[in-house]
C-alpha cells in the first residue's frame, strides 16, 4: 500500500513539474502560438512531433543508467544541479516575465515537423533532460520498467494537452492568450520550479549528510 501511495505522490510531482515546464514560455510554445492562428490541430501535431524527439531521450537515460550502479555521490549531485537548475529557471522566468517569446522555425513547416525540430534544436530541452529530467528518472526507477514507462506517458500527456488546448482556444478566439493570462501561468511556474528545486536540493543534501 505504501509502495503504491509513494508512487501516486511521485506522479503527482511528476505531473505538476512536467506541467510547469511546459508552461513556460519557449521556442516550442511560441511556435504553437503562431501556427495555431492557422490550424486547430496545430498543438496536438507539434506536440506529437515533440514526442518524437523525447521518448527515445528518456527511454534511453533511463536504460543507461539501468546499466550501472549509480553511486549515492553522483545521485546527489544530479539532484543537487537539478534543483539549482529549477531554482534558476524560475528566477528567470521572474525576470524575463514580461518578455515575449518568438518563434524561430519557418511557420510553412509541417507541425509535426517543427515539433522535432523546435525540440532537438533546443539546448535547454537537453539540459532539462540531463538534469531535472534525470533526477525524475532516478526515482522512477524506484518503481521498475512500468513505473517508469506510466512516468513518460504522464510527462508527455502533460505536455499534449497543454499545447492542443492553447492552439484550440488560440484558433477560436486570438484573444486567449492575454497579459494577465500568461502573467498569471508565469507565477505559478516560478512558484512550483523554485519549490521542487528547493526540494529537490534539500533531498540531495539531506541524503549526503545521513
Amino acid at each position: 500500500m505504501e509502495f503504491i501511495t509513494d508512487f501516486y505522490l511521485f506522479l503527482a510531482s511528476v505531473l505538476l513539474i512536467s506541467l510547469s515546464g511546459v508552461l513556460m514560455p519557449g521556442p516550442l510554445f511560441a511556435i504553437t502560438i503562431k501556427k495555431a492562428t492557422k490550424s486547430k490541430t496545430a498543438g496536438a501535431l507539434i506536440a506529437v512531433g515533440h514526442g518524437i524527439v523525447e521518448f527515445p531521450l528518456m527511454f534511453l537515460i533511463f536504460f543507461v543508467l539501468s546499466q550501472f550502479d549509480i553511486p549515492s555521490f553522483v545521485q546527489t549531485a544530479v539532484g543537487l544541479v537539478g534543483g539549482l537548475l529549477m531554482i534558476f529557471m524560475g528566477l528567470k522566468a521572474f525576470r524575463n516575465r514580461h518578455k515575449q517569446e518568438e518563434a524561430t522555425v519557418n511557420l510553412k513547416k509541417d507541425s509535426v515537423l517543427a515539433g522535432v525540430w523546435t525540440t532537438a534544436a533546443n539546448a535547454g530541452f537537453i539540459l532539462w533532460w540531463l538534469t531535472i529530467g534525470t533526477t525524475l528518472i532516478l526515482n522512477a526507477k524506484l518503481f521498475g520498467l512500468l513505473g517508469f514507462s506510466v512516468f513518460a506517458g504522464v510527462h508527455w500527456l502533460a505536455d499534449f494537452s497543454w499545447y492542443t488546448v492553447v492552439a484550440l482556444l488560440i484558433f477560436k478566439s486570438q484573444r486567449f492568450w492575454t497579459e494577465r493570462t500568461r502573467m498569471g501561468i508565469t507565477f505559478f511556474c516560478v512558484a512550483v520550479f523554485i519549490g521542487f528545486g528547493a526540494y529537490f536540493m534539500g533531498s540531495a543534501l539531506w541524503s549526503l549528510l545521513a
